[in-house]
């Protein structure tokens, strides 16, 4: 008995959560290997598909690279776009989650490697290096005037995100991270 979908192209979605499941591989590889180190063939074995199946996705290394950076960037922006979002929590309990999720959880030893493989290369990367640092601070920063008015929010989400970077880069645990970043934020928000 043949599927109901024989004969029929996969659907958009099919091909969508596809596509995903592939750059998630690849930046899993990347960040165990590193960029250089990285092969389209074990990149293809990490996500389960064929080497010409992930060339028909991907034509070249770095265009899958971008794609995966992407991809990650793009869904911490939601994250903390959702998490700004919720108003009816506190600012700086939002301001926390946000920085969590935006750097907080690229901390530790896997974790610590995405973000090494992401600063390493930033000329493989195009707009995006740029484009998703600066919607975050815009993000940050509208919250911030939304509470506390537009006088000081950009001096203030910028001195965040200072902070933030110097705690990733010396935090031995995302828990240490949290508590010192909750520190800043209330000094920041006050």
């Amino acid at each position: 008995m043949s599927s109901p979908d024989a004969g029929h192209p996969p659907s958009a979605s099919a091909d969508t959560s596809r596509r995903t499941t592939v750059l998630d591989a690849a930046m899993t590889t990347f960040a165990r290997f590193g960029y250089r180190k990285t092969s389209m063939e074990a990149v293809a074995r990490a996500a389960d598909i064929s080497r010409p199946g992930l060339y028909f996705l991907f034509s070249s290394k770095e265009l899958l690279f971008r794609a995966a950076v992407t991809q990650v960037l793009e869904r911490d922006i939601a994250a903390v776009e959702d998490v700004l979002g919720d108003t009816g929590r506190p600012l700086p309990e939002r301001l926390v989650e946000a920085f969590d999720r935006w750097a907080g959880r690229y901390i530790g030893p896997l974790a610590r490697e995405v973000t090494e493989v992401i600063e390493a290369n930033p000329g493989l990367l195009g707009e995006v290096a740029e484009t998703a640092p600066r919607r975050f601070e815009e993000l940050i920063t509208d919250a911030i005037a939304a509470e506390n008015g537009h006088e000081r929010a950009r001096a203030v989400a910028r001195t965040m995100i200072s902070a933030s970077i110097g705690l990733k880069h010396q935090a031995p645990s995302r828990e240490f991270f949290l508590e010192r970043l909750r520190t800043a934020v209330d000094l920041l928000t006050r």
